[in-house]
């Protein structure tokens, strides 16, 4: 008996270590992440936060607050404001980008702003008119993980993509999120499983083909006081590859 309850144990060791070896990279990758330390790059990556402030970033576009607490930046809605976005002071062409995001708010629609920039300084108020390719967070079922061009022309992401809602975000929980961009190629995915592989027009491409990472707090009706918080903002620049 004692035999045959090793000889179980022994197989069930086995299929967890084939199981956790036959992860796809993407599934791999945030298995990895949840394991991580809090806000420590990993090997190869560089970090865009260090866990205690805002130092790399500056506010433009808007007035909505943000600040870093308990090891994340949480940005909060502000009555009256347009979009708002904390953008990076460093501005980056082709790489991978991954973030855990908090929307503490079903009603709050976010997302995360990539090779992009000012497109209109809006006479100097709020520091310019943020534009470019933005990666949509919004509550599930949604359009999250889909790209956007924010004051640019609307969605680049397909009609039938963006019709087709999806399941991937997980409302109340930390999200993580995963970004290719490469050339005209923009690739996405949440929480390990892929969202988008969109080939970005001509016209697109060569208008934002680099540019800053900027943290969205849309702007809403009211003043409900909506938060999200991001943690883990990591970069790998992909030069030359």
């Amino acid at each position: 008996m004692k035999a045959r309850l090793l000889t179980v144990t022994a197989l069930i060791a086995l299929l967890a270590i084939l199981s956790i070896q036959t992860l796809t990279p993407a599934r791999a990758q945030d298995a990895a992440a949840k394991d991580a330390p809090l806000n420590v790059a990993p090997e190869g990556w560089t970090s865009l936060f260090d866990g205690e402030s805002l130092v790399g970033w500056t506010i433009r576009s808007g007035k909505a607050d943000y600040y870093a607490q308990d090891g994340a930046i949480t940005g909060t809605t502000k009555k009256g404001s347009p979009n708002t976005f904390l953008t990076t002071l460093e501005t980056y062409g082709d790489f991978e980008l991954q973030f855990d995001v908090f929307l503490h708010d079903d009603g709050l629609n976010s997302g995360v702003q990539i090779r992009s920039k000012i497109v209109n300084d809006q006479g100097g108020k709020y520091g310019g008119r943020v534009g470019g390719p933005q990666v949509e967070i919004e509550k599930g079922p949604g359009q999250s993980g889909l790209i956007y061009g924010e004051a640019s022309g609307g969605w680049l992401s397909s009609k039938e993509k963006h019709n087709a809602n999806h399941n991937q975000f997980k409302n109340g929980q930390w999200n993580h999120y995963h970004i290719i961009a490469k050339g005209n190629n923009i690739k996405t995915s949440i929480n390990g499983e892929a969202v988008e592989d969109l080939t970005l027009k001509e016209e697109n491409y060569n208008e934002f083909k680099q540019g800053f990472i900027g943290l969205q707090v849309h702007a809403v009706g009211g003043d409900p006081n909506f938060k999200v918080s991001w943690r883990n903002i990591y970069i790998k620049e992909l030069k030359g590859e």
